[in-house]
């Protein structure tokens, strides 16, 4: 009977969050990163295509870029993976842009190929929302969605 009051008075006092939930910071995104074949390829297609900025690297070693991708947050791409691989693209990057349209305009003007979210060539997807979308392969055959979410 002890153990139970100590329980409730516990609870009572804790209130339904857990110590873990109330006592450990949360974690947050700090950056993402990609391993590919050609560096400057990637590269290219990060900063060019996408708009990317690039941020200070400090291994200043010819085998990393550093970008920013939002507030707060980095893509590292890492040269050296030996082979391009296939991925599935239900495991993307999504990045917003103003206008996917405009966006196509500069895939058409690099010859880079887009697809919806079906797989349907040069074709977009727009979701319930009203969202347009489309997927796009980086150099190394990563997905990355292209979408002109707001937030």
């Amino acid at each position: 009977m002890n153990r139970i009051a100590l329980l409730l008075i516990v609870i009572a006092v804790c209130g339904t969050t857990s110590y873990a939930q109330t006592s450990a910071p949360k974690a947050h995104l700090n950056h993402t990163a990609i391993y590919v074949q050609d560096l400057a390829a990637s590269t290219f297609f990060y900063q060019t295509v996408l708009g990317l900025d690039t941020i200070t690297n400090p291994f200043h070693d010819g085998k990393h870029t550093w970008l920013r991708t939002g507030p707060g947050t980095a893509l590292h791409i890492i040269q050296g993976a030996p082979a391009r691989k296939e991925y599935y693209k239900n495991q993307h990057t999504c990045f917003s842009v103003a206008s996917v349209d405009a966006f196509i305009v500069l895939l058409k003007k690099y010859n880079l190929p887009w697809e919806d979210r079906d797989g349907k060539k040069q074709a977009l997807t727009t979701r319930v929302d009203g969202v347009k979308q489309l997927w796009v392969q980086d150099p190394d055959g990563y997905w990355v969605e292209v979408n002109d979410a707001r937030e």
